[in-house]
Order: structure tokens, then sequence, then C-alpha cells
């Protein structure tokens, strides 16, 4: 609105009154739609995790009940109703391919494999750029 007598125009200060009353009022609706699209996200992870950890639950059951088939199988088929042996063979595998698997997993995880090696290197280039830069600044002056 502009007063009575100015022509339609406003002054400074009302100018930047209104810039300021409209930068307030963005920020808040901003902050306003950051709040709902985090809470849409929030509900998505929470949807998608529970769902991995279900499907996770039920791989669990069924390499179990794979487990107890190849132990009835080869207690019956080959062992002479020795069930007990079957049962020792198939737990002696499984724990040698999960020692294998936690082996690879720890050793793909450790800080040596995971240290950015390049971005290291690259950041003391750029140290000893930067000193020869200020040195070479410094007695030049």
């Amino acid at each position: 609105m502009t007063a009575p007598g100015t022509n339609g125009r406003r002054s400074v200060g009302q100018l930047l009154k209104e810039l300021a009353d409209g930068g307030v009022a963005l920020v808040r609706q901003e902050a306003a739609l950051a709040r709902v699209e985090l809470t849409d996200a929030a509900k998505g992870v929470g949807l998608g995790t529970a769902m991995v950890a279900g499907g996770g639950v039920l791989a669990l059951l069924g390499v179990l009940c794979l487990f107890a088939g190849i132990i009835m199988l080869a207690g019956d088929q080959w062992l002479r109703d020795r069930y007990w042996l079957s049962a020792l063979i198939v737990t002696v595998l499984a724990g040698a391919a999960a020692a294998f698997f936690l082996k690879r997993g720890a050793a793909a995880l450790s800080p040596k494999v995971l240290a950015p090696e390049q971005t290291v290197a690259t950041l003391k280039e750029d140290k000893e750029w930067l000193k020869r830069q200020l040195t070479s600044g410094a007695t030049s002056s």
C-alpha cells in the first residue's frame, strides 16, 4: 500500500520492510515444506527397513529349512540313518562358508581399504603447493 499523496511510490524503508516480511514468510514456508518432505522420507525409510527385515527373516528361515532338508537327505540316503553325522557335516560346511565370508567381509571393511588414498594424496600435494606459494610470496615481497 502506498500513502496518500505519494503518487503510488513507496519509500525505501517501506520496500525494505516488505522485503524482510516476504523473506521471513518464504523461509517459514520453505521450513514447512522441508518438514513435510523429511516426514515423508522418514516414513519411506521406515517402511523399506521393515520390508528388508521381513525379507531377511524369511530368507533365514528358508536357509534353515534347506539345511534341515540336506541333513535329512544325507542322513537317509548316504549315512544309513546317522542323522547326527549328517548334521555335523552340514554344520562344519556352513561354518567354513561363514568363516570365509566373515574373513572376506572384514578385509573389505578394513580401514586401509576404505581410506580415500587419492584424496589424501591430492591433499598432500595441495599442502605442498600452498607452502611453496606462501614461501615464494613471502620472499618476493
